[in-house]
């Protein structure tokens, strides 16, 4: 069985053409309409009022003679990480732009994301009836942003097939040899995102989506299987109070009474919308969901596949939880359900602060969010904004040591603490020998380093594109136990990112791709905005009455800047944002005087050490640990080292 998923910009007409291709396969008796909320997969009532799709929903539909599973996705950036949830259990997906409008920043990162994944895609160019839709103009600029390989597949003349060949080499040999073009030569071109089939039509007046049908059951190959078992989870969700784990079966297969690692399957699901049938065996390519499992996550690889890398989608904003009358305890339960079906809101609570945050990518999130807690947990509340989500990283190479010796206890841990590339995260690993430190110890350092979020020295934000290498150390065969070498990992990383705290550690923030349109008269005031808003641009493209601007520029100043838009341009201007990795901070000093972060004073993770004499462990700060430290500095490239 193909697995398929449908994603867009919001208001492209994906959920129109989710439902087009349900009708037109049969699957439905009658076409449902956003406008009418009555669409199959835009069931829940938050997706009703808005018109938007929320969350990803599943629909079963005959593609030919083979049945297939649609999977329909967000449109709305601040909903993205549940698109990127969706995409590693894909066989293929349909990509929806409007034809009567320039293609936005989000379908490009729609597009990358699709590319990072591997994704094979076909393209429906949508709404063709609409004023201004034109279909040549569309092709250019696909081929322009997307790729070359995006070419309409509906009509195969020779132009249609000598254009495909020219894609790959041996094809146009093969191609100018025999004047034949295979169905099984088109198939390999897409499957090895070489080709992208381009086609056109109206989803709401089920214009050109038989075409798109046909290409899909002509064009698309069944996946190949995995030997051994192995599932994909791809995302969370809690249906009356049962906890659902939606999975994607890879290799082998799942029944009833078989264990997932330390759970039993109680119960497979197959769902149609809102509706599902209890099956008794799933197989490989087959999707499903699991009630009552409870150790599960998005993105975790069961069987022989391992888990999904971290999500490129970050959350750039900060957000804290104000209960107004409602109980803490009951949003904090409700907030970590969410959690844990939105991986990426980050909820954390705060016992000194007795305070719930959480991280979000746009407003329209915390919107959604205000409403779940109201809807399906029957809790008033309101979010405060928090401001942005910096990071933290490093300029230059420094050895941190970390001493922990109170008394009966023995461990001595350092690092070599390097800059990483850009968007790498924490990368840890040993050079250390296991003639100097056994691989238990070593196993037991590099296990703490990553157990916990590694905060930094400047503002207490977290650690990010660091590579950290253990590279020395010393155990006392009678006193060390696993817990001491956590204790002198944690306080080796501190202790060296103190060593280079006034000059070589470096505050990042968040940055914003950004799409601008507006009235050609007022480019003038948006070109300034964004020179003051720290940002870049390139040239303006000028089309008829209005004038694009497209660059990129920090959050924390970008943030706001919709509610500008409107007062200046009178409501005609378009404003289209996407998180676009991070920078060195512009106004770092002055975010760093704000938050008055004291390093020393974080005593969860502290950069000091603990030593011992005449049979008593004591303190020792993080400057005088070099001197004291019992193994000599090691790393001949450190620039940074103790006076």
């Amino acid at each position: 069985m193909k697995t398929f998923g449908i994603v867009a910009h919001v208001d492209a007409g994906k959920t129109t053409l989710s439902e087009a291709l349900l009708y037109q396969s049969g699957q439905l008796r009658t076409l449902g309409r956003v406008d009418n909320q009555d669409t199959f997969l835009d069931p829940d009532a938050l997706e009703q009022a808005r018109g938007i799709t929320i969350f990803s929903h599943a629909a079963q539909f005959n593609l030919g003679d083979k049945p297939a599973t649609l999977l329909d996705t967000p449109g709305h950036l601040d909903f993205a990480a549940q698109v990127e949830q969706v995409l590693d259990a894909l066989d293929y997906a349909i990509l929806v732009v409007a034809g009567n409008a320039p293609l936005s920043g989000h379908t490009r990162t729609l597009w990358n994301l699709l590319q990072r994944y591997g994704v094979p895609t076909f393209i429906f160019v949508n709404k063709m009836d609409a004023i201004g839709a034109d279909a040549k103009q569309t092709l250019a600029s696909l081929q322009a942003d997307l790729d070359a390989g995006c070419l309409p597949l509906a009509h195969l003349d020779d132009d249609a097939k000598e254009a495909i060949a020219v894609l790959d080499d041996d094809v146009l040999q093969q191609y100018l040899e025999s004047g034949e073009l295979t169905t099984a030569t088109i198939q390999q071109l897409i499957a090895k995102r070489q080709l992208f089939p381009v086609y056109f039509g109206a989803a709401l007046k089920l214009d050109g989506v038989s075409a798109l049908l046909d290409g899909l059951a002509t064009y698309t190959k069944e996946s190949p299987v995995l030997p051994k078992f192995a599932a994909r989870v791809f995302k969370i969700t809690h249906d009356q109070g049962v906890r659902l784990s939606w999975l994607r079966v890879l290799g082998g297969s799942l029944a009833p009474k078989q264990m997932l690692g330390d759970e039993q399957i109680n119960q497979l699901r197959v769902y149609n919308g809102t509706k599902y049938t209890v099956a008794e065996k799933i197989h490989a390519s087959e999707v499903c969901a699991i009630p009552n499992l409870q150790q599960t996550h998005a993105g975790m690889g069961l069987g022989a596949l391992a888990d999904a890398p971290k999500p490129i989608l970050q959350p750039v904003l900060s957000y804290a939880l104000d209960p107004l009358d409602e109980d803490l305890h009951a949003c904090l339960q409700a907030m970590e359900e969410l959690g844990d079906e939105d991986p990426q809101l980050q909820v954390t609570w705060s016992k000194t602060l007795q305070e719930i945050r959480l991280q979000v990518m746009g407003p329209i999130q915390v919107e959604i969010l205000t409403a779940l807690l109201h809807d399906r947990f029957g809790l008033t509340v309101k979010f405060v904004a928090g401001g942005v989500l910096y990071r933290e990283t490093v300029a230059q190479v420094v050895e941190g040591v970390g001493h922990f010796e109170p008394l009966r206890h023995y461990a001595e841990v350092h690092l070599r603490i390097a800059p990483g590339k850009s968007g790498s995260g924490l990368v840890f690993d040993s050079a250390c020998s296991p003639d100097v430190l056994t691989q238990n110890f070593q196993h037991q350092i590099l296990t703490a380093l990553q157990a916990k979020t590694q905060l930094g020295v400047l503002i207490g934000a977290p650690l990010t594109d660091v590579h950290v290498t253990l590279i020395s150390g010393r155990a006392s065969v009678k006193h060390s136990v696993g817990g001491d070498f956590r204790q002198a990992a944690w306080r080796a990383l501190r202790q060296g990112l103190m060593m280079l705290r006034k000059a070589k550690d470096v505050l990042l923030e968040p940055w914003y791709r950004f799409e601008l349109v507006v009235p050609t008269e007022s480019i003038g005031r948006a070109m300034t905005d964004i020179q003051r808003m720290q940002g870049e641009f390139g040239q303006p493209e000028q089309t008829g009455a209005f004038t694009r601007l497209t660059g990129s520029a920090p959050v924390s100043e970008m943030q706001d800047y919709a509610t500008q838009l409107r007062s200046y341009a009178h409501g005609s201007g378009q404003l289209s944002l996407v998180p676009d990795g991070y920078r060195p901070a512009h106004d770092a000093d002055a975010v760093i005087k704000a938050r008055a972060y004291v390093p020393t004073a974080d005593l969860e993770n502290t950069p000091d050490s603990v030593f011992c004499a005449h049979g008593a462990g004591y303190p020792v700060a993080w400057d005088d640990v070099p001197d004291m430290a019992h193994v000599p500095y090691l790393a001949t490239d450190v620039l940074v080292r103790s006076n």
